[in-house]
């Protein structure tokens, strides 16, 4: 029989490269409805060589990434072990790790997370939940969003839920089903040019305020073929890198003007999905302390009432979850959703690996 209550450790590092977050979490079952509580929790930065490595690993080959992925559980690991002796915890029932996308193609039936390897549990001394999105490329899916189960489960009482990470995602209910799909790139971009000015991040998007739209470049990424496509759909870095930056870089334009533009573009985006709807929107994401792109959110969802939650959600929303598939895993349980990945059948994906034998 299942057990009610979960200490677990939720391990999450998106696509924006902020770093490795880490949340001690607790979730129980009252009254048939799930609980949740964020306790201690950390954002670990990597350091510069990691950021270079990351950035450039969608074009290393074969051996190259396996030797990658090597190197990133051990570090995963050890991160992992650090923030367990720092808040002596324990009784953790698993730890629950997305690791760290580094390929994704889910029309070539392949995906990569990289810091999923076996080892990982023998290394953080710790039950490990991880490797969530094999599975579902596997059977049709697009391996991504994951996070909606956690949406409908955990965040019943809010009408959508909008995440501003390394790419947007939206995440709503349609007719008794979960609905699901990557809307555009958000961080990887605006970071991409806030590093030129050899900034980490655009700060509350000062700088894309100070910036002029250009309309032409505004209507070339609007045109782009992915936002013609129906869900479900997913983006990957490759996306990114080979299709949106050479998109803007053929315009001289100052870098003002290119984070102004793509801000713009982003805010379009979402209001194109929600025009008119007087519902409750919720935003977490490191772009939800963009109050430059929130207010162009604001002025495309007029009719919209935009929530933005306390720090610890904002900032672990993605770890929460990932913790969360990782309890339904070991429950055995659906924590994957074909309404939302179009997979075959929704299924209960991730591997479970254990130091004991």
């Amino acid at each position: 029989m299942n057990q009610e209550k979960y200490n677990i450790i939720g391990v999450m590092s998106g696509t924006s490269l902020d770093g490795i977050d880490l949340a001690h979490l607790n979730f129980e079952i009252i009254n048939g409805k799930w609980k949740f509580q964020i306790l201690e929790s950390q954002t670990i930065r990597y350091s510069q060589e990691w950021i270079n490595q990351l950035k450039i690993a969608v074009g290393f080959s074969e051996s190259e990434l396996d030797q990658l992925n090597k190197e990133y559980t051990l570090l995963l690991g050890n991160t992992i072990s650090k923030f367990i002796s720092k808040y002596k915890l324990e009784f953790i029932d698993a730890v629950c790790s997305h690791g760290h996308t580094i390929l994704h193609q889910p029309k070539n039936g392949f995906t990569l997370q990289i810091g999923n390897l076996p080892e990982i549990a023998t290394i953080c001394n710790q039950k490990v939940v991880c490797d969530f999105r094999v599975q579902d490329v596997e059977l049709g899916g697009q391996g991504a969003p994951l996070v909606p189960i956690g949406d409908r489960l955990l965040f019943p009482k809010v009408d959508y839920c909008l995440n501003l990470g390394g790419f947007s995602n939206v995440s709503f209910e349609e007719n008794g089903n979960r609905i699901a799909f990557d809307i555009s790139p958000v961080n990887t971009v605006l970071n991409f040019y806030a590093n030129k000015l050899g900034l980490e991040y655009d700060d509350k998007g000062t700088i894309s305020s100070t910036g002029n739209i250009n309309s032409e470049l505004l209507n070339e990424l609007n045109e782009l073929n992915f936002y013609k496509l129906a869900h479900p759909k997913s983006l990957g870095f490759e996306f990114v890198k080979e299709i949106v930056l050479p998109l803007i870089e053929i315009f001289e334009i100052s870098i003002e003007d290119k984070l102004a533009t793509f801000t713009e573009h982003i805010a379009y985006q979402i209001g194109l999905l929600l025009p008119y709807k007087k519902i409750k929107l919720l935003i977490t994401g490191g772009g939800a302390y963009n109050d430059y792109l929130i207010s162009r959110i604001e002025y495309f969802l007029k009719e919209t009432s935009l929530l933005i939650p306390e720090n610890k959600i904002i900032e672990f929303k993605e770890a929460l979850i990932f913790g969360f598939l990782g309890v339904l895993k070991l429950r055995n349980e659906i924590n994957t959703l074909s309404s939302v990945t179009g997979a075959s059948k929704d299924h209960s994906s991730g591997k479970i690996y254990d130091t004991k034998k």
